[in-house]
């Protein structure tokens, strides 16, 4: 079986990384992890990456706070075609990404977000779905497209939400189902993708 090179980007500790690389470190997940990126220098998630043996890399990300600067975004498209990667994973990725690596890797991004989408995009879920008294919640994998928290839906994991918790509990929850969630999701899209070739 073909194992599917991986990107994986985070800005931050990097536990759904840890989680998709022990999955496949165990033979879960039919995958190769080539690279992992940050936008952050001391990003834990590089550490993690180190810890597998990953190569790794620090991507300066310019001047904007939400999105990288045009030309730290061709340089990204350029560091992922030259580890050969075939599916960017973000992983706690805080930037939104836009046309050069849209275009570069069509239906080829995928992102886990902590909610139910098309429910509560954006930032801190869990605290939104909590403040809107809602009794479910979850995480949600889902191909990026130009929009925030958009792109169509690969898997979801309800998590329901308990009458005494807090944004922390329920958060703490939440990232259980996503580091169960995204390593198993990565690998339905590897087996798929075998068979495609």
């Amino acid at each position: 079986m073909n194992r599917l090179g991986l990107g994986i980007l985070g800005s931050g500790k990097g536990s759904n990384c840890r989680a998709l690389l022990e999955g496949i470190r165990a033979g879960a997940v039919p995958a190769e992890g080539r690279v992992v990126i940050s936008d952050v220098l001391d990003a834990p998630i590089l550490e993690i990456a180190r810890k597998f043996s990953v190569p790794n890399a620090y991507l300066p990300p310019g001047q904007f706070r939400t999105r990288l600067e045009p030309s730290a975004e061709m340089e990204l498209v350029q560091m992922l075609r030259d580890a050969e990667v075939e599916l960017v994973v973000l992983a706690g990725f805080m930037r939104v990404l836009k046309s050069p690596m849209l275009q570069a890797f069509p239906r080829r991004i995928i992102n886990i977000h902590p909610s139910l989408l098309p429910k509560f995009p954006g930032l801190e879920a869990w605290r939104q779905a909590l403040d809107a008294g809602e009794t479910v919640t979850g995480c949600t994998v889902h191909y990026v497209d130009e929009k925030i928290d958009h792109g169509d839906i690969i898997a979801q994991r309800e998590v329901p939400i308990l009458p005494n918790d807090s944004a922390e509990s329920l958060h703490a929850r939440i990232q259980v189902a996503e580091h169960e969630l995204y390593p198993a999701a990565i690998a339905k899209l590897c087996r798929e993708s075998n068979r495609r070739t």
